[in-house]
């Protein structure tokens, strides 16, 4: 087939390419810096935003299937309006691109925080769970990526078949811009101060991209598929990266409180900036990591096929990538 990638040089979609490619399928690559894709058989650099109705409409002419990974990682609670223009208007475009190219399948990212999110450590998300919108509101990047996922499903239908792949937090090598792996370049710089009382949830984003391709080819219209490899708590996911890395995990551990642990940032963020410098951890960060974001793949690996790789390998893989890359200060 023929498919258009949004967002090809981003972490996911750079691996989603790969994947792609990997399965003969000729592959429109969609970036605003079409220079950063490198040159190979199969893949055509088309320079476009997906907040240029225009320039969508031109890349996805011909194309069966489209792809959409493009989006913004942010926790920058002042980024709500450029958060929501990205995912919701930009997810819109898509869909309307995909139709007018007559396109048989969408197949959206979107993330396991649209669902699996709670103030509970025993609650494990899955995909039919009613939308948790009281701890959404809170996050404009998980509210704008709710909002897009659901403008995506509302396309599903008999002409457009949108199927949604949901990942937990993404990890593993190639993530450039460090949309994603930015705690882990925290960790292996000490800057990470506290233990939060939270738990995450990550996968490799090489399986993510794989399960991209498996929803195009078996996902049922209409439904979402969460992508997890493994739940923990912060506790356990830093000493493991200790564990790999040789860095000492950080032995002080936030309140369980939500609300104490962020106020407590918030002071801190204030006292940085009235001496004009930087705090390692911000304020959102620490309300988010006070949170659990436990969530189970079976519908994936049931329906899908899909399976993940072992998830210490890629914890290895993300800081062996980092450090080839030298993303993060050497350690004194």
């Amino acid at each position: 087939m023929k498919a258009l990638v949004t967002g090809a040089t981003g972490f996911l979609g750079t691996h989603l390419v790969d994947a792609l490619v990997a399965r003969g399928h000729a592959v429109v690559a969609l970036a605003r810096n079409p220079a950063r894709l490198k040159a190979r058989e199969g893949v055509t650099a088309v320079k476009g935003d997906i907040l240029d109705a225009d320039s969508l409409r031109a890349a996805a002419e011909g194309c069966e299937a489209v792809f959409h990974c493009a989006g913004v990682v942010s926790r920058d609670p002042d980024d709500g309006e450029l958060l929501w223009r990205t995912h919701v208007l930009g997810t819109r475009n898509v869909i309307a691109a995909a139709k007018a190219a007559g396109a048989k399948r969408v197949v959206h990212a979107s993330t396991s925080g649209t669902v699996a999110i709670s103030d509970d450590a025993t609650q494990v998300g899955r995909e039919d769970d009613p939308v948790p919108y009281a701890l959404i509101e809170k996050f404009p990047y998980y509210r704008s990526k709710l909002y897009a996922e659901q403008e995506a499903l509302r396309a599903n239908g008999e002409a457009l078949a949108v199927v949604s792949v949901n990942p937990s937090l993404l990890l593993g090598p190639g993530d450039e811009f460090g949309s994603s792996t930015g705690d882990v370049k925290n960790f292996l710089e000490r800057k990470i101060p506290a233990v939060p009382s939270g738990g995450v949830a990550y996968v490799d984003a090489r399986d993510a991209a794989e399960a991209m391709a498996l929803a195009y080819e078996k996902g049922t219209p209409g439904r979402r598929y969460l992508i997890n490899a493994a739940n923990c708590t912060l506790r356990e996911f830093f000493d493991r990266l200790e564990r790999v890395t040789g860095v000492k995990a950080p032995t002080l551990r936030l309140p369980p409180s939500r609300a104490l642990a962020t106020f407590g940032a918030r002071l801190m963020e204030a006292g940085a900036k009235f001496a004009g410098v930087k705090t390692p951890v911000d304020a959102a960060s620490v309300e988010m990591a006070q949170l659990y974001w436990y969530c189970d793949s079976a519908r994936a690996t049931r329906e899908l096929g899909w399976t993940a790789r072992d998830p210490i390998a890629t914890l290895a893989d993300t800081v062996a990538d980092l450090r080839q890359r030298e993303t993060f200060q050497p350690l004194r």
